[in-house]
């Protein structure tokens, strides 16, 4: 079931559906996957998600946000294995995440001038602009645009661990978490990665629907949309922060 998903930008979607539009990946007394269903989970996802991070934003305990970080990257790796426990999964790290978010967005609000709510007004923004896009087909999610969307964020994610790993010998790679104007033109890049993933990550819902998926890849679904929308979110929070410096 589903094992044809497989490659992707998003670690949770990894690719699109490959097997033809007049087979289905379950039985006709399962239930299947739809698009409003996806919807309707990522509304549920994201609830969960604002109130722990409205949570730990109120408290700032950076225990709760490196846990939260933590176990929401456990989870995503479990669930990359283990999609039909998507259900039970999906909730999880969104209350997780949350714990993440909160703290992160607690500590650029220190910055001032309202930079958390420019952060989440630019996001909304960016997601309705990427809808509209996939709506219309003005940027066609092909074989070669998955291809080339997923080597760069597999370069932008390369860059970040090596940049993560050559901190603990004291080793900085310059403009990644540097302003000036080659640190912010390196942000808008980022930023735009990853509001093309969002392309991939509609993609998939729709097919999911066209190739009858089972009903937990709503789940599925919707957790890898939360997961290309947060990592967007941190990319905006990143970028405000340079230009405030």
């Amino acid at each position: 079931m589903l094992n044809k998903l497989s490659g992707g930008g998003n670690p949770m979607l990894k690719n699109g559906f490959s097997q033809p539009a007049s087979t289905s990946y379950v039985s006709d007394d399962q239930g299947v996957m739809t698009t409003q269903g996806a919807i309707n989970k990522t509304f549920i996802l994201f609830g969960i998600m604002l109130l722990t991070a409205f949570y730990n934003f109120q408290t700032q305990s950076s225990v709760l946000m490196i846990g939260g970080a933590i176990g929401g990257l456990i989870l995503v790796i479990v669930n990359v294995f283990k999609k039909e426990y998507s259900p039970f999964i999906a909730p999880a790290y969104a209350a997780l995440e949350g714990l993440f978010v909160g703290g992160i967005s607690g500590i650029y609000a220190g910055f001032g001038g309202g930079i958390v709510i420019q952060a989440i007004s630019l996001t909304l923004m960016v997601l309705f602009i990427m809808l509209v896009i996939h709506k219309t087909g003005i940027i066609p999610v092909t074989n070669q645009f998955r291809t080339g969307v997923i080597m760069a964020t597999g370069s932008i994610a390369l860059l970040y661990l090596l940049s993560f790993v050559l901190s603990f010998f004291g080793i900085h790679i310059p403009f990644i978490h540097e302003g000036g104007t080659i640190g912010i033109i390196f942000s808008l890049g980022v930023i735009g990665i990853a509001s093309l993933n969002l392309l991939l990550d509609f993609d998939m819902i729709v097919k999911g629907e066209q190739y009858g998926a089972p009903k937990y890849m709503e789940w599925f679904s919707a957790m890898g949309l939360m997961i290309t929308l947060i990592w967007l979110y941190f990319e905006i929070l990143r970028l405000l922060g340079k230009m405030r410096n």
